[in-house]
């Protein structure tokens, strides 16, 4: 949609709604003492106003700033704000690039200094046209220096979606439109699955020129950053859409969506452990972040798969072995603590990790000396595929992150703090990587489509990847598995393992990562508290829907 964009002005007209009381007169701007720059009212004054603006500044403001953009006058609403070089340039390509006219706006009351408002136009573009529709809202406050009533800019103010850089634009589009569809032929849309929005957009961007279709006439959000993709508002003549091919499972979808609507601020994703091929994507969040693929957060305790990987391959434990499991544990003047500081007399490796006793993923590591602070991040490049930025999914992901460390961040690493991020796709993967035994990056689109390179990472030792299985099958079913609670309605080959991360000092995220047969799951629950509470009925949910 960019290089294909034609420009024409569409003159139209414009009338605003306030209440539903037509204003006909533009002429009142330039007297309504709202805070407009150089305005006859205010100018004349020589005290300059201070304290938050009046209800009755608020509605003068807003009032003017409405009629000017409504009447298609950018410079005016402009003077109304408290960044007129900012406003102008996308006040001005309301009418010119987007070619939007006939704009009624209507306000609603306002909740303090924030004005609700809608938006009712026409797009018109080379004999065709189309209404658009959409709500959003502005805030008035004091000017710094001239002490008016003024808008507080932002482009969301024009737009809900738009953001800085961003600019809107109709016309020819520069990508066609795409068909997607999952791995079995079923059509995958923004309406039925909401959580695929921006991931339908970036396959559109990156596949449709070789899709097979053609392009289309369209109203669009156009990023400032050129890797992100378009955002398509308004279709007025549709093109022939090319078809792509995905992975994912139309059913494993549903439940994705179904389950992350559960708990705000929640991500989830689902792969095949014996090809990598993802099978769901679905995030709940306020913000609309694809935090499922490209989240970059703690994982907690869901992390002791990899250093329990680390620790039997450097022959520090083993499942069986007797390992210690004390209260709290201490590394460089810094005390770690378990959950309710409980402890375990006379346990296993397995117990350790069923309970998920952070003293036990930290006291052998100490034997390593100087390849503390290193050792796990090898582990996870090595034999997890995790931390080197190669992954080629077909979309952007975040690929984890496990620097080198030092210091009591060492030991916080081994539990899934201190600097390590991941994504729910990495855990995803972390736990498909200990059932498969083997690493296969995680893939939503087929690499024959532009030939991309996969990451790839070395085979687990055999005994090494069965007991990582073991242990977590135990997580899932054991009499004391902080995950036997979630994963209770979940047949087949099962395991899991459990995490909450603390984040200064709020209600730890929820982490929690699992396998059934051949599909393997995680996810996060921001603020959710414990992984078995939060995070474990959205993984179980998807798993059972992968049977």
């Amino acid at each position: 949609m960019r290089s294909g964009a034609k420009v024409a002005v569409i003159g139209g007209a414009f009338v605003l709604v306030a209440g539903g009381i037509g204003y006909g007169a533009y002429s009142m701007l330039g007297d309504t003492g709202g805070g407009g720059g150089g305005t006859q009212s205010q100018s004349q004054s020589s005290e300059v106003k201070t304290g938050p603006p009046s209800a009755e500044e608020i509605a003068e403001t807003s009032k003017g700033f409405f009629e000017a953009w409504a009447a298609g006058d950018a410079s005016a609403a402009a003077l109304l704000t408290n960044n007129e070089s900012g406003a102008e340039p996308v006040l001005a390509s309301y009418g010119e690039d987007a070619h939007i006219g006939k704009v009624k706006i209507t306000p609603g009351p306002a909740v303090g200094t924030k004005v609700p408002y809608t938006v009712k136009a026409t797009v018109a573009y080379e004999g065709k046209s189309k209404p658009i529709s959409y709500a959003s809202e502005l805030t008035v406050v004091r000017g710094l220096t001239t002490g008016k009533a003024l808008v507080d800019w932002e482009p969301t103010v024009v737009h809900p979606q738009l953001t800085e850089g961003a600019t809107l634009k109709t016309g020819e589009s520069s990508a066609p439109a795409i068909e997607a569809v999952d791995r079995n032929g079923t059509v995958l849309t923004k309406e039925k699955y909401p959580s695929l929005g921006t991931i339908l957009d970036t396959l559109r961007q990156k596949y449709g020129e070789t899709s097979g279709g053609s392009a289309g006439i369209e109203t669009w959000i156009e990023p400032a950053d050129e890797s992100q993709p378009d955002v398509n508002l308004l279709t007025l003549a549709k093109g022939k859409p090319g078809k792509v091919q995905t992975t994912l499972d139309a059913g494993t979808q549903a439940a994705a969506e179904r389950a992350v609507k559960k708990f705000d601020e929640s991500s989830v994703a689902a792969v095949q452990p014996s090809t990598g091929a993802i099978r769901a994507i679905a995030n709940n969040r306020s913000d609309g972040y694809n935090a499922a693929m490209t989240g970059q957060l703690a994982p907690g305790s869901t992390m002791k798969v990899v250093t329990a990987a680390m620790i039997i391959q450097n022959g520090l434990g083993s499942m069986d072995a007797k390992v210690e499991c004390p209260s709290t544990v201490s590394w460089e003047g810094v005390t770690f603590h378990n959950l309710e500081d409980f402890s375990i007399a006379n346990g296993t490796l397995r117990d350790a990790f069923a309970r998920s006793c952070n003293s036990t993923f930290i006291k052998p590591i100490k034997p390593l000396g100087d390849r503390a602070g290193s050792a796990l991040g090898q582990e996870s490049r090595d034999y997890f595929g995790l931390g080197r930025d190669n992954w080629q999914t077909g979309v952007p992901t975040f690929d984890g992150s496990i620097p080198e460390s030092s210091g009591a961040e060492t030991a916080a690493s081994y539990i899934g703090q201190g600097k390590v991020l991941m994504s729910p796709l990495n855990m995803a993967s972390v736990s498909a990587t200990a059932k498969n035994g083997v690493f296969k990056q995680p893939y939503l689109v087929s690499r024959e489509l532009d030939n991309r390179p996969f990451a790839t990472a070395r085979p687990l030792p055999a005994g090494v990847a069965e007991q990582l299985r073991e242990m977590m099958r135990y997580t899932a079913t054991g009499p004391n598995g902080t995950g036997t609670k979630a994963m209770a309605g979940v047949g087949g080959d099962k395991g899991a393992k459990t995490g909450s991360a603390e984040v200064d000092g709020q209600t730890s995220n929820s982490w929690f990562t699992g396998f059934s047969n051949d599909l393997a799951a995680a996810a996060v629950v921001q603020s959710g508290g414990h992984g078995g509470d939060a995070a474990g009925p959205v993984v179980a949910e998807v798993l059972r829907a992968g049977q």
